[in-house]
């Protein structure tokens, strides 16, 4: 259950953390809120503005970027709360991989944020508002735009961290630099079905979400080459020992148990031999203890054997009686049968 509380302290710290955030940045919302909608209003035709179609658009759209930049801006406090929550559980050698990893991918983000602020933006707005039809008013919704730009900001910042999975996947050991560079060309497609599911339906904004992509995969695989031990079973046998030696009480506690139960056993089983050992001996002595008898007693020992050799006699005569007279009834009856026979053949 203690792991339990501190993740709720851990949601709760980032919540704060993000309220705090949030609460200078609602005062500077409109602010806030025009710096975004520059690269669009640059490119906008003569006469044309941006327009609300909504009731509350006009204060919750900017209330909701505000929001937004909040979470974006709290991103490191809520990588660190998130490390310090997985740190117990993590080896020494894991903690010193884990620290670079989140500071990177924070930089990562933020740096495919800029790249969508200063260089998809502009290239996309010019774009989409030159091709406009003939007689066609390019008036953009600020709701819509606000929509529309955070999903291309969420794709970009997700598309940099490529370098960050890479290294990922090498350090656990679930693939080499070799084999990912031997996927190559697989993985330049997918770059550019992402490019194609996380950007609007056009093909410059796919590809200079694709195009970096592949890039952030090279750059991956060279520091992944550089810097990162794959993962084998000497590094499992090698965290096995860390994880021994960092827990050295229990192991002696555990050790000292074992060593007085065997102690206790042993002094039982040695106890109890020593009863076998003494009863036997007692028995032996007892088997071994002769008495003289007297005249008298020897006497009376040798009535009593004659009477039971007398007994048995007895027996045996009678048995030997029996045997004639059954030799003689078998006799009669066969004289018996023998007469009948000769009776039955005069009839007939």
């Amino acid at each position: 259950m203690g792991h339990l509380f501190e993740l709720r302290d851990r949601l709760l710290r980032v919540v704060l953390a993000v309220v705090l955030m949030l609460l200078p940045l609602l005062y500077f919302a409109n602010d806030i809120y025009t710096i975004v909608a520059g690269p669009l209003l640059e490119n906008l035709p003569e006469g044309s503005n941006m327009i609300a179609i909504e009731v509350a658009s006009p204060f919750l759209t900017p209330f909701k970027l505000s929001m937004v930049s909040a979470i974006f801006l709290s991103m490191p406090f809520i990588l660190y709360q998130f490390w310090a929550f997985m740190a117990p559980g993590l080896y020494q050698h894991e903690r010193r991989m884990v620290v670079p990893l989140i500071v990177s991918s924070t930089l990562l983000f933020y740096a495919g944020i800029l790249f969508a602020y200063f260089v998809v933006f502009p290239l996309i707005f010019a774009f989409l508002t030159g091709i406009a039809p003939e007689g066609v008013a390019v008036m953009t919704d600020i709701s819509k735009y606000l929509d529309f730009v955070l999903k291309l900001v969420f794709a970009f910042g997700i598309a940099f961290e490529v370098p960050i999975a890479t290294i990922i996947l090498v350090w656990t050991g679930m693939t080499t630099p070799d084999k990912l560079a031997d996927k190559r060309p697989y993985i330049i497609v997918g770059a550019f079905v992402i490019g194609m599911l996380l950007t609007p339906p056009d093909i410059i904004s796919q590809t200079l979400l694709a195009l970096p992509m592949w890039v952030l995969f090279e750059i991956g695989i060279f520091f992944a080459r550089r810097f990162v031990k794959p993962k084998t079973d000497d590094d499992d046998t090698e965290e096995n020992t860390i994880h021994e030696d960092a827990t050295p009480a229990v192991a002696t506690t555990a050790a000292t148990a074992a060593a007085t139960t065997a102690a206790s056993e042993a002094e039982n089983s040695d106890s109890d031999i020593i009863a076998t050992a003494d009863e036997w001996d007692g028995e032996e002595e007892e088997e071994d203890e002769f008495v003289d008898m007297t005249d008298e007693e020897m006497e009376a020992e040798l009535d009593r054997i004659e009477e039971e050799d007398e007994d048995d006699e007895e027996p045996e005569q009678e048995e030997s009686s029996e045997e004639p007279q059954e030799d003689n009834n078998d006799q009669a009856s066969d004289e018996s049968s023998d007469e009948t026979d000769k009776d039955n053949k005069d009839k007939t």
